[in-house]
């Protein structure tokens, strides 16, 4: 008796679950490793953010720093603009 080579109904259909169960393990894979990706991505920029939130420090303190010392030198140049028109005044 030849035994023929065709496989049972039922066979098939544990054959194709086979095909997608390899198939979603693929995807989990390399849904896992985009995770991983995204996660290291994720520490950069926050470590970036910090980075870019001190400068951001830094230069309004700066700016506050330069409004102060133009007010300061404002107020010289009037005093001196004082003394000078006081100076003139003496007629020397």
């Amino acid at each position: 008796m030849a035994q023929t080579q065709t496989k049972a109904p039922g066979l098939e259909s544990i054959d194709r679950l086979e095909e997608k169960i390899k198939l979603l393990v693929s995807t989990i894979g390399r849904i896992k490793g985009e995770q991983t990706r995204v996660a290291e991505e994720n520490v950069r920029l926050k470590s970036e953010i910090e980075t870019l939130k001190g400068r951001v420090n830094t230069a309004e303190s700066a700016g506050a720093e330069v409004t102060t010392l133009r007010e300061e030198r404002d107020l010289i140049k009037s005093r001196v603009a004082d003394m000078l028109k006081q100076l003139d005044g003496l007629n020397l």
